[in-house]
């Protein structure tokens, strides 16, 4: 069992939506109001306080038929086609975070352009929706669970690039990365012991005597 789940909080413009039973007629209107684009089933109800799932779903396939939702896969949904991927690539299985080359793509480590998006999760995993391709990397739990370089700020949680960086390092060996300059390496190294990998360590030693090396 995770001791700690990353999920990020479902973000309401209003603070009376958090406070008062959503009332009927006001179900679209709340989710329209939420910050996020995508929702599971499960943000639904807690952002409904509904706690009967028939009623609740009656309720979803009806704005899924009138086109107010799209249904992106069974049981998440969003408000429309231009719904954040990575919020939808942590809806998929939780908890879970982008990291990877997707993070080391954006942060200028790699140079190489990657379409997937990248994800640790608990599973290993690929899906495809709507034409984009998701990559789940199994983690261990202890690593996955814990919150060290992951930000979850915003609607979804994502690495820091010094956690990417060893996200990589502890999935593949002998890695090829273009440009590690931008690596606070302080903050590597005090990531570094979540991992508990005595391989790791030397492996990311290495990396730093190259860095030193090629500054």
């Amino acid at each position: 069992m995770l001791v700690y789940e990353l999920e990020v909080s479902l973000n309401l413009s209003s603070s009376r939506y958090m406070n008062t039973k959503v009332q009927k007629g006001e179900y679209m209107d709340t989710l329209l109001r939420s910050k996020n684009s995508v929702f599971s089933t499960k943000d639904i109800a807690l952002l409904w306080r509904d706690t009967q799932t028939t009623a609740s779903q009656v309720r979803l396939n009806y704005y899924v038929k009138i086109g107010k939702l799209i249904r992106v896969r069974r049981g998440i949904y969003a408000k429309d086609k231009s719904y954040d991927k990575y919020e939808f690539a942590t809806k998929i299985f939780r908890p879970s975070y982008v990291s990877f080359e997707t993070v080391s793509g954006m942060t200028g480590m790699t140079f190489q352009y990657y379409g997937n998006i990248f994800v640790a999760s608990y599973v290993k995993r690929e899906i495809k929706c709507d034409g984009q391709i998701y990559s789940f990397v199994k983690m261990k739990d202890s690593i996955l669970a814990n919150p060290m370089g992951v930000d979850q700020s915003g609607q979804y949680a994502i690495a820091c690039r010094e956690r990417a960086f060893l996200d990589i390092v502890y999935r593949s060996k002998n890695y090829y990365f273009d440009n590690l300059r931008q690596l606070d390496w302080d903050k590597v190294f005090e990531i570094l012991p979540i991992y508990n990998n005595k391989k790791m360590v030397k492996t990311v030693e290495k990396y730093y005597k190259q860095y030193q090396i090629n500054k």
